[in-house]
């Protein structure tokens, strides 16, 4: 399959791939639009559709919530109209003017988000923490490997890469403390992350299967789960993360559609025992995702997270958040947890990079990181493999620590 637009022809960004997002432009600042990147150019969808005389008001909105909520019907039937625009050379002089260069528009949050849900699926991220804060004990919890474990997030501080993070202020108290004091976060973590966002929603009451996963999931991007482990570690107990998780999450702009990830499937993990029937891995349709995170700290690579070895995949996460009969809405956003790998060069946060801050990171200036430090830039970028030896793009997301 091949684009009349030169620069879509061996890209990550390429036809194979066609991610949504939404931009705007200098000309415009204020006007919001849906846009689609091939090559290293975003194509206004909702001016395309027009220009190739199917209009449509999927892609005129101003976020891709009217497009999620259409299904699945209407995602494949928009996709199939992308690729024939690019590829049909009837459609180069109409289309041309509505491609604006990747690296000169402004990218905005891409849909407006409804319930926002944290899991803890990787087995090598909470093997770490449990070793590192339970020694000498079983480091995994009784639960962990009969259901995935989460936690209900604040949708309303997610924010577009590129977003400064401010660093949250709260209560802390350390071991040796004798009483709480207050102040900003002296343990500012990243935690690497695949999100995957809801289009079609559910009916309050009514479970959604690990079979019909993508009748509901749109598609996927990248998130960086911001976690202040201080704050984190006086409030947590005895419930889950609230203000040391809460101040802020970062999404990557471009939300690659979970059609374009057909070639990344992959079997999870081997199980110790047989899941229950809900969550029992489906024969034939492995929902694992074989994608390569790259984690920078300052420009400088500090971790490559592997995301094939999660032992819980996106499909059993979704079908465990509903099975108590919890609805989905268009919008909804569930993230992965931190991805880990075995070794230490693929841990996706510093309170396992840096062992909870007795082994820092050395970086190429010369200095060292235990946690983040305000100036500091992370960003996180991802790729998987796609059909016929092509490779796809998340992008990135990327956020600076500001005082």
């Amino acid at each position: 399959m091949t684009s009349w637009l030169a620069s879509a022809q061996d890209s990550p960004f390429g036809l194979h791939n066609l991610p949504y997002g939404v931009f705007s432009t200098a000309e415009e600042p204020g006007r919001r639009r849906i846009g689609v990147r091939v090559g290293d150019a975003v194509l206004d969808a909702g001016a395309a559709a027009s220009a190739a005389g199917e209009p449509s008001e999927l892609l005129e909105a101003a976020n891709l919530n009217p497009l999620l909520a259409a299904g699945r019907p209407a995602w494949t039937a928009t996709r199939a109209s992308l690729t024939r625009w690019l590829t049909d050379e009837s459609h180069r002089e109409a289309l041309t003017p509505h491609l604006h260069p990747a690296d000169a528009v402004t990218l905005h949050l891409p849909f407006e988000v409804a319930d926002y849900v944290d899991f803890y699926a990787s087995e090598h991220h909470a093997t770490n923490l449990g070793r590192i804060f339970r020694p000498g004990t079983e480091p995994l919890t009784p639960n962990w490997k009969h259901l995935p474990i989460g936690y209900h997030g604040r949708s309303g501080s997610i924010v577009v890469s590129g977003t400064d993070v401010a660093r949250p202020h709260g209560q802390r108290k350390a071991p040796a403390d004798e009483l709480p004091s207050f102040g900003p976060s002296r343990r500012l973590d990243i935690e690497a992350e695949v999100a995957f966002v809801v289009g079609a929603g559910s009916e309050l009451g009514t479970p959604v299967s690990q079979a019909d996963f993508r009748e509901h999931v749109f598609g996927v991007c990248l998130l960086n789960d911001w976690s202040s482990r201080d704050i984190q570690a006086w409030e947590y107990v005895p419930l889950g993360p609230f203000l040391g998780k809460s101040f802020a999450t970062s999404l990557s702009p471009w939300v690659v559609p979970l059609d374009a990830l057909e070639a990344a499937r992959v079997a999870p993990p081997a199980r110790d025992f047989e899941l229950l029937p809900y969550l029992a891995d489906v024969e034939g349709e492995p929902w694992g995702l074989d994608i390569a995170l790259t984690v920078r700290l300052n420009g400088q690579v500090i971790s490559r997270p592997p995301f094939a070895g999660m032992y819980w995949t996106a499909a059993q996460q979704l079908a465990h958040m509903t099975v108590n009969g919890a609805s989905l809405r268009p919008g909804d956003l569930f993230a992965s947890g931190t991805v880990s790998g075995e070794e230490r060069e693929t841990r996706g946060a510093l309170i396992e990079l840096t062992w909870n801050g007795q082994e820092p990171v050395k970086l190429a200036d010369g200095t060292t990181r235990t946690f983040l430090e305000d100036g500091d830039t992370v960003t996180i970028s991802g790729t998987a493999p796609g059909p016929d030896g092509t490779v796809v793009s998340f992008g990135e997301v990327t956020g600076r620590i500001v005082p």
